[in-house]
């Protein structure tokens, strides 16, 4: 019956043992009997010499107050009642939200409301930074890798500084002093919010330069700025980019490759001398 059998004439239906069925399945049942205005009967039958439980009980008795046309939403909510919402949250759910993550959860709720109401949402553009940097949460100092995971999360989704010092509060408190390779992964999620706040989601290695972008076209005084502090810089039109060259340290035969936090500031330094954010006026 629930996969489609359509009788026109029909205007009876009798259902044994009802006391078994859930309240949706004895609501979707009863609504396959009747056509405009044929009255119809549906008889839900359980054995007489038999106690009911409290639960069937209630079901039968919801279908029994609720008969008239449009019923199935006060059938919903009763059904919702007697069997509950669940542990929404947590491992017993179906679908165990706690495998993907909360936060992933509820911005994946988010997303799916938006679209049903037809809001506009500005997807986030996902930002690449591949530089030559140690980065990461060593294993010796965060054995649970579970744990590792909620704190590269937590620093990933940080907008600002204050979050980010919340971390490595979190992680000092709980561990001991971060390891070298800790402060670097901070300076990483530093830079990040920095290129977000110009527009950059591009900063890798590309040959013997460094590639931002993507860069709209640059004011001239920027361009002559770029030209005075990063000599041998190129601008890339066509492709939205700036490729600056990479930065060493030392001097003569002591040359030396730019890596970990110190890349990192030199990035930053770039951003700031020739990306600056625009300040908002004052209200």
């Amino acid at each position: 019956v629930e996969t489609g059998i359509d009788i026109a004439n029909a205007n009876t239906l009798i259902i044994d043992r009802a006391d078994r069925f859930g309240l949706s399945q004895l609501h979707q049942l009863r609504g396959r009997v009747g056509r405009g205005r044929e009255r119809a009967y549906a008889y839900f039958l359980y054995p007489p010499d038999g106690t009911l439980t409290e639960t069937a009980h209630d079901r039968l008795k919801t279908l029994a107050e609720h008969s008239e046309l449009g019923a199935g939403m006060q059938v919903a909510m009763k059904d919702l009642e007697i069997r509950g919402a669940g542990n929404l949250l947590g491992g017993q759910q179906s679908g165990h939200i706690e495998g993907v993550g909360f936060d992933l959860y509820v911005r994946l709720v988010g997303e799916a409301v938006a679209n049903f109401r037809g809001e506009a949402q500005e997807e986030e553009k996902e930002m690449r930074i591949e530089l030559p940097v140690d980065a990461h949460i060593p294993t010796d100092y965060v054995d649970h890798e579970r744990l590792r995971l909620e704190a590269y999360r937590k620093l990933a989704a940080a907008t600002g500084e204050e979050q980010i010092q919340e971390v490595l509060a979190e992680l000092t408190d709980r561990y001991g002093t971060p390891p070298e390779a800790v402060g670097v992964l901070a300076d990483v999620a530093r830079l990040r919010i920095r290129a977000r706040a110009s527009g950059i989601t591009d900063i890798v290695i590309q040959g013997n330069f460094i590639r931002f972008g993507p860069v709209e076209d640059l004011p001239d005084s920027q361009i002559a700025r770029l030209k005075r502090m990063y000599p041998k810089s190129l601008i890339k039109p066509a492709v939205r980019s700036i490729l600056v060259p990479k930065p060493v340290g030392g001097s003569g035969f002591d040359r030396r490759e730019v890596v970990d936090s110190e890349i990192l500031t030199w990035a930053h330094q770039f951003l700031d001398a020739i990306l600056p954010v625009e300040e908002e006026p004052p209200a």
